[in-house]
């Protein structure tokens, strides 16, 4: 299982490792510096969500564990785990199309609109790890 102990890290490769949706209440840490960033994470077993300069930046319902998530210019990658099914929120630009690729499959093209928001649903239930990957065409 990979879960996140301390509910945020900064992983060797400059990528973030958050959330534990093992945990039965809720947990949160704020100002984690990153990369010249700040970060703050709220997790538990409903919900995971992390916010970068007080920015939206990722929201899982039920809650997840997010592994080595990467910003590009391009757009995100990282791979969550959780314990059932999820609905992920990713905050991305606003306006601009995405490719989505779930498990190493393209699932499609996605739109954003004025918000940058994305949304996807991502099939965990005895998966372990899925990797996740949202390029702008």
């Amino acid at each position: 299982m990979a879960v996140v102990e301390q509910l945020i890290r900064s992983e060797q490769d400059g990528s973030v490792s958050f959330g534990n949706h093992t945990l039965a209440a809720k947990a949160k840490l704020e100002d984690f510096p990153h990369g010249g960033d700040l970060y703050k994470v709220k997790t538990f077993q409903t919900m995971t969500k992390l916010e970068k300069n007080g920015m939206f930046l990722y929201e899982s319902v039920p809650g997840t564990s997010v592994n080595e998530l990467k910003e590009t210019a391009e757009g995100m990658d990282f791979r969550v785990e959780g314990n059932e099914d999820a609905q992920i929120t990713l905050g991305l630009k606003d306006d601009t199309e995405y490719e989505v690729f779930v498990g190493g499959g393209s699932i499609g093209k996605m739109k954003t609109g004025f918000g940058g928001k994305l949304s996807l649903s991502v099939e965990l239930s005895d998966m372990g790890e899925v990797d996740v990957k949202v390029t702008e065409v």
